[in-house]
């Protein structure tokens, strides 16, 4: 017997699907490392970036928003938003993204509100300014400047577990500048509802009728979590 004929082989179709991950591998890399120059240069004013240029990490749990709800979350968090706001972006990228974006327009935003991106990702801190490191493992292991700093604030814990929820929250509690008045946002799993109510009962935040959307979808149900109401949604106990 020829010794090759004991190699394994892959079929045709298995190499085509290995050859298309290599090749969308390598793509998302080079936009990557075409947006660390630009960061390096300084961003122009109007630069375009999308999370395209942030692959998925499906082991840390990353699965981006589609456009339109990463847009729709950021509209409501800068609703109203005057220079003084400070907004808070819990381990949600893609909302940082579309408000960067949204920013942008100086005739729908001519005032820019104050905005940090809370995230373990260290790829984002090519958004020098903005870019906070984050571990939610150490909920409070944070610059104190930015302990009772915030007014808005948007969570998406990376994990549907008590402990990642929980963790999650104290951060959020810990840089709210009151729990009273905080215009908040949580989106999670469908199964964290009753959890979700517990941690940010006092905030006032209820299960609504928006339904966030992914990218490349979840076998998970997603639900939001607020405590306010807008146009595009209401709570969902609401009659």
């Amino acid at each position: 017997m020829d010794a090759e004929d004991d190699i394994p082989r892959l079929n045709a179709s298995a190499l085509a699907a290995l050859q298309d991950f290599y090749t969308d591998r390598d793509a998302h890399q080079k936009q990557f490392a075409d947006l660390q120059a630009a960061a390096e240069e300084g961003f122009a004013a109007n630069a375009a970036i999308s999370m395209k240029q942030f692959g998925e990490d499906w082991q840390a749990s990353q699965f981006w928003y589609t456009d339109a709800t990463a847009t729709t979350l950021a509209e409501q968090l800068l609703d109203g938003a005057t220079a003084d706001t400070h907004i808070a972006i819990i381990s949600a990228p893609s909302v940082y993204v579309s408000m960067r974006a949204l920013l942008q327009d100086d005739s729908k935003y001519p005032v820019k509100p104050q905005v940090k991106l809370l995230e373990f990702d260290d790829r984002f801190a090519v958004f020098k300014n903005d870019f906070v490191h984050y571990d939610y493992n150490e909920p409070v292991k944070l610059d104190a400047k930015l302990k009772g700093k915030f007014d808005r604030m948007i969570c998406d814990p990376p994990f549907l577990n008590e402990d990642c929820q929980t963790k999650t929250a104290l951060t959020a509690r810990w840089m709210a500048k009151s729990w009273d008045e905080l215009k908040f946002i949580s989106c999670t799993g469908e199964r964290m509802e009753t959890l979700i109510h517990r941690l940010y009962g006092k905030a006032g935040v209820k299960t609504t009728t928006f339904l966030p959307e992914h990218t490349k979808g979840l076998s998970n149900e997603f639900w939001c979590y607020a405590n306010f109401e807008c146009k595009d949604w209401t709570y969902k106990d609401s009659k």
